[in-house]
């Protein structure tokens, strides 16, 4: 290998280690210069450490938040707590459009931080958009209500990420025996999804596991789904069908 091609080696090497470690301390540095924008100011000045010194504290909004985000929750875990909070739900549920979001807001944060919530702590595999074609999901819980009451099989509640951006997606009720679970972390998963397939984690399963393929779309290759009258699916031949719409 000649001068040029090693140096160039080098080069890419370089990038490929301090390329992750900046673009991570940057995008920290830009939330914590966001956060003290907006908090810092609303400090007395009389209590503001940056009035006495000649420099400033970055971090210090966030602290501020943590602190107070802390001790809201031991004030409110108290009964005059409960008491206050009671007030302000019902002064708020009084309020004709505010009422909605502010439920709509709780319950969705209350049942992703709960202790026992499942929600986005399993990442599987789901065939959609059709027959062949796989996407990887994440299980939010499981179909409860009206949705579950007029399906016949067990489903289940799964949110299907887009890419590069997954915070939007859609929102499933899939058969649980439809869904292929994955072991791979939903932390691996979501880097998956938002690299578009680039970064790709191992598969740690034994290797007898992985010699044994799961799922195949080749059963259906050659079928076409027709739905009766009292919507139950039948499978009949592509043949079938076509010499059924040719009148043969």
């Amino acid at each position: 290998m000649g001068l040029w091609p090693k140096l160039r080696a080098y080069f890419f090497a370089g990038i490929l280690i301090t390329a992750p470690i900046s673009i991570t301390f940057y995008l920290a540095w830009l939330f914590i210069s966001f956060v003290d924008a907006r908090v810092t100011p609303l400090i007395p000045a009389a209590y503001n450490p940056t009035t006495y010194l000649p420099f400033g504290l970055p971090g210090l909004g966030l602290l501020i938040i943590v602190v107070a985000l802390t001790l809201i929750g031991a004030l409110t875990a108290g009964f005059f707590g409960r008491l206050v909070m009671r007030f302000y739900e019902g002064l708020l549920a009084r309020m004709p459009v505010v009422r909605s979001v502010y439920s709509a807001v709780k319950q969705i944060i209350e049942t992703v931080l709960a202790q026992q919530s499942a929600a986005f702590r399993e990442a599987v595999l789901v065939e959609y958009p059709r027959r062949g074609l796989w996407a990887i999901a994440f299980i939010t819980g499981r179909t409860e209500g009206e949705v579950q009451n007029l399906t016949a099989e067990e489903t289940i509640n799964i949110f299907l990420p887009t890419t590069p951006n997954p915070t939007s997606g859609f929102l499933l009720f899939v058969p649980k025996k439809d869904l292929i679970p994955l072991s791979m972390s939903v932390e691996e998963a979501i880097k998956m999804v938002i690299s578009g397939g680039i970064v790709t984690p191992p598969d740690r399963r034994p290797e007898h596991e992985q010699a044994q393929p799961q799922v195949a779309a080749a059963t259906y290759e050659d079928m076409d789904i027709l739905r009766e009258k009292e919507r139950a699916p039948v499978l009949v031949a592509r043949d079938t069908t076509s010499k059924a719409a040719s009148g043969e």
